[in-house]
This record gives structure tokens, sequence and C-alpha cells, in this order.
């Protein structure tokens, strides 16, 4: 007779980190040193580059993150305006400047094609900072404190 009965699943792994019979699997370790290192090379351009379209010259944009395809032709870069919530309409202006963040991206990230940059912006700070207005609404600090 067995020692594991048939409730106790033994959970392995197979190909690419999945979980057995699950289908579920994150990131590669490559897809996220990959996408740091966008992420890091695009955070420097941004800081450093003036660019010629009239709606960036002016515009402060932080890169929060990358993520990229797992076959790496494809990378969606989450962005920020610190201090503003206006960076949806910067998206237009982002997309025209691809093409050129591209051709910085290939001199200096080591790899045999660089992605397609998609822009997205980045609202995760606007949501923290919701969900912290909340709590410290007087009828949910009540309530939280009971």
């Amino acid at each position: 007779m067995s020692r594991h009965s048939s409730r106790d699943k033994v959970r392995t792994t197979g190909p690419a980190g999945k979980l057995a019979g699950h289908g579920v699997s994150g990131p590669s370790q490559r897809q996220l040193r990959v996408a740091e290192e966008i992420r890091r090379v695009l955070a420097d351009i941004f800081a450093r580059v003036e660019f010629r379209d009239p709606e960036l010259v002016d515009a402060r944009i932080t890169v929060t993150e990358v993520r990229i395809s797992p076959d790496l032709k494809h990378a969606t870069v989450f962005v920020a305006r610190l201090g503003r919530s206006d960076i949806e309409a910067l998206l237009p202006a982002l997309k025209r400047v691809s093409s050129f963040l591209r051709s910085r991206l290939s001199h200096m990230v080591r790899l045999r094609g660089v992605p397609e940059l998609h822009f997205q912006p980045d609202t995760a700070l606007d949501y923290a900072m919701h969900v912290d207005d909340l709590l410290r609404d007087p009828s949910v600090a009540r309530d939280l404190e009971d």
C-alpha cells in the first residue's frame, strides 16, 4: 500500500517552471533580466535626451516597469509622471518616438532584436493613493477600530 493517499499530490514543475497540471507560470529569469535592463536604459534615455517632439520637450517621464513577451519581441513599458496624472495625453507622442527609442536601445542593450515598445500608463500609484484616502476617511477608520 502506498504511503501517500490520492489526496496527497506532489507538486512538481515542468518546462519553464510551470506547475505540472496547472499550466500557470510567470516570466522566465531571462524575461525578467531583459525587461529590467530595458527599463533601466529607457529611464536613462528619458532622463538625458531632449526630444524634438513638442509634447515631450518638457515632460519628465518615469519608467516604472517593463514587461516583455516570452519571445522577447514585444515590451510593454509602464510610464508615469510623478506628481501629475496626465500621462495618458503623452501616449501618442511616446508612440511617435518609439522607433527612436528602439534605435537607442539597440546600441545600449545586447539583444539579437530590439522589442517593439508599447506604452501604458502606470496607475498603481494613483490607485494606492486612492486606497490611502479611503483608509483615512473617518467612517472607514471608525469601522477599522472595531
